[in-house]
């Protein structure tokens, strides 16, 4: 099997084609998540433009304050005798299977579906900010505008309807992907061989695994692409 046959096909996923190591099976399938989806971001196309975190903020109609995605910028610093920058994408991790907001929300506003998303239903929702502290990534934000707490929720309506959330839709350089955990970790591991062959070919010297991509886990069905 050559570098570039794709081991996973949305026709026939991981059973289309046959792995060249005994248990390897278990490494790149995600047993038991055939429903579960994840967002893949390309630190290497990242360009910091914040189109994600403006596109997000139009689609949820949020005011100054609240970024339910944030680009955090890492360095520069020195890699390899050389200054680099990298640029993370940060939102909720929508955790499973137990999510520490809907456990803290007092009032069931917090809430955690069936398909994995986690969301805040704003009618129930009562700004007390308990959800705020019991995340350890500081997904949940208080909207100072309807005094309550606003989340990433993957933008459920748009995934429902089959299209991806607005914020990878719109990215202007392609850096976020949407898709079955299963193709997205196949498609990191796939670029990832790809740059670690091409350096070892080309005498490269030693890799620098420190540069990871972000790969945030999200159930749910999807039967589009980027969509609208």
């Amino acid at each position: 099997m050559s570098a570039t046959t794709p081991l996973y096909t949305e026709q026939k996923g991981f059973a289309g084609r046959k792995l060249p190591w005994e248990g390897r099976e278990g490494r790149v399938t995600l047993r038991g998540a055939g429903n579960r989806w994840a967002m893949l971001h390309d630190q290497d196309r990242c360009v910091n433009c914040f189109s994600c975190e403006v596109h997000c903020k139009l689609e949820k109609s949020l005011p100054v304050g609240p970024r339910l995605i944030r680009i955090i910028q890492v360095g520069p610093r020195l890699t390899g005798g050389r200054l680099s920058t990298t640029f993370v994408a940060m939102q909720c991790n929508h955790c499973d299977p137990v999510a520490p907001c809907a456990q803290a929300c007092p009032t069931g506003a917090c809430q955690k579906r069936e398909d994995g998303i986690v969301f805040i239903e704003e009618a129930a929702c009562i700004g007390c900010k308990s959800c705020i502290y019991a995340c350890p990534f500081g997904a949940p934000q208080f909207n100072p505008q309807t005094k309550k707490v606003v989340k990433c929720d993957y933008c459920m309506d748009r995934v429902d309807a089959g299209f991806w959330p607005a914020c990878a839709t719109s990215c202007s350089t392609k850096a976020l992907h949407f898709g079955n955990i299963n193709a997205m970790s196949t498609m990191r591991r796939q670029r990832e061989a790809r740059r670690i062959a091409a350096a070892a070919e080309s005498g490269g010297g030693s890799w620098d695994t420190r540069e990871h991509r972000h790969l945030v886990p999200v159930a749910g069905k999807l039967s589009a692409g980027r969509g609208q």
